[in-house]
């Protein structure tokens, strides 16, 4: 079984930067990858189903998948898309105002004697009104709207950070469930040795209880250790169909459509230098999303601030007067004047907005250096483990169960050392493919929080032990 290596990358480009999903397989740039515009704008979000059911599943079909059809993730795409009207609305233009006046109104029932004509009172009615025409158009100055429209760009921006660390989370949750899948079945492939084993240590005994070699109460023994296996052997299958159905609701499947998943759990990746991936951690699309978030902050400060300067509102038309037939012309100029309210309370709030930003830009810095530093520790005592268990444990274990195996048989051993030697066989491969799964869990960690393929960074220097054991 080939594994098909994923890693995801992180690189800027103006005006936002796009997520790039790469596989370290023949072909190198996923096909989801964003050639420009919205973030996720060309995925297709449809809840279709191109799985073809019981086939063979991939990591990079399982990643495809989940991409396309996640829910959680088409509702931050949704918001990007929402925010691109909020930064077309916020650089508009205001609308101007018109008005149409009739003066004199009142005058309307005024009569100007009886027995006039109906026609003539009517006439001489209009002629005392006077229509009026305006038009105003509000003139915003301070450089308003180019402040609004850069504060909404920048909120678009901060939207596509937030998609990409929520894509980043996604491939990271697909990865780590997908080797769930893998360990599990790789642990129920265990579980089924192990029954056929206790089945021959079963079928052994009973041989030497019939030779009259051994008591009968040894074949009660060898029975109660083979439904052991059978107990473990139903909580694996639970495990594996748990783990399988985890992984297909990452795409909104009720039920798993896949066969098997495809990978090596053994094929490990050398640790990786430390200072490297401090470095990579703080360029990683978390932090920029922190560092975005302090720009958008500083914008909208600005916004407050040139919101402290008045507009102007200039207007013009022109008055018919009914009575005399003339027209006059009117040409007007308005601004309020800022005696009480000079936006200070807006300006205020959006300075202790800025530093609050400042503040979680910080606290995001230190939570990443932190979550980096718990992975690698880990990751350098899981990769020690595998080592010793890959190397001296599970070899010692094999071997001295054959050893038991065969001495019982030949009456050189006990009941009691085989089924010992079997149970600590078990043990040690389980915990070995636990070990396994553990190893691609922190690798897929550090990658989601550096945003990059761990293979690419330089490695840690080692004692030695473990360039014999790890396949890059």
């Amino acid at each position: 079984m080939n594994f098909d290596r994923l890693f995801t990358a992180s690189r800027c480009m103006a005006p936002c930067g796009w997520l790039i999903l790469a596989l370290t397989c023949p072909s190198a740039i996923a096909e989801n990858s964003f050639p420009g515009g919205v973030p996720g704008k060309d995925i297709n979000f449809s809840m279709g189903h191109p799985l073809e059911a019981e086939s063979d599943l991939t990591m990079k079909n399982a990643v495809r998948l989940a991409l396309q059809q996640n829910p959680e993730l088409a509702s931050f795409d949704k918001e990007v898309r929402a925010l691109e009207g909020a930064t077309l609305q916020a650089g508009l233009l205001r609308n101007p105002d018109v008005s149409l006046n009739i003066d004199n109104v009142g005058n309307m029932g005024v009569s100007q004697g009886r027995g006039a004509p109906p026609g003539a009172t009517i006439k001489e009615n209009v002629e005392q009104q006077d229509l009026i025409f305006r038009i105003s158009q509000l003139i915003e100055l301070g450089g308003k709207r180019a402040a609004r429209a850069y504060a909404a760009s920048l909120g678009q921006e901060l939207a596509g950070k937030d998609f990409e660390t929520k894509r980043l989370e996604l491939i990271a949750r697909v990865a780590n469930t997908f080797m769930e899948v893998l360990a599990g079945q790789e642990q129920l492939r265990l579980a089924e040795e192990s029954q056929q084993l206790a089945q021959k240590v079963v079928d052994t005994v009973k041989r030497r209880v019939l030779a009259g070699k051994v008591p009968p109460i040894e074949e009660t023994k060898a029975g109660v250790a083979f439904s052991t296996t059978q107990i473990a052997l139903g909580q694996a299958r639970r495990e594996l169909a748990a783990a399988r159905q985890r992984l297909a609701l990452l795409w909104g499947d009720a039920s798993p459509r896949f066969g098997r998943v495809l990978g090596n759990l053994e094929l490990l990746t050398t640790l990786p230098n430390f200072e490297a991936l401090s470095e990579s951690v703080l360029a990683s699309p978390m932090a920029g999303r922190a560092r975005k978030g302090i720009e958008h902050r500083k914008a909208l400060l600005e916004v407050e601030q040139t919101r402290r300067v008045p507009n102007i509102t200039i207007g013009g038309g022109m008055i018919k007067h009914w009575e005399s037939g003339g027209t006059t012309g009117v040409v007007g100029i308005s601004m309020p004047l800022q005696i009480f309210d000079r936006n200070q309370g807006n300006v205020r709030e959006a300075h202790e907005r800025l530093n609050k930003a400042l503040d979680e830009q910080a606290a995001t810095d230190l939570r990443l250096k932190t979550e980096l530093v718990q992975a690698y520790e880990t990751l350098s005592a899981v990769q020690n483990e595998i080592t010793i268990l890959r190397s001296e444990i599970l070899p010692a274990a094999k071997s001295a169960f054959e050893v038991t195996n065969k001495g019982y048989e030949l009456g050189k051993f006990g009941f009691l050392e085989v089924l010992d030697a079997q149970r600590t066989l078990f043990q040690n491969q389980v915990l070995y493919v636990r070990a396994l799964a553990n190893h691609h869990r922190l690798v897929n960690e550090i990658e989601r929080l550096t945003a990059a393929p761990i293979d690419g960074i330089p490695s840690a220097p080692t004692d030695g032990r473990a360039d014999l054991e790890y396949k890059e």
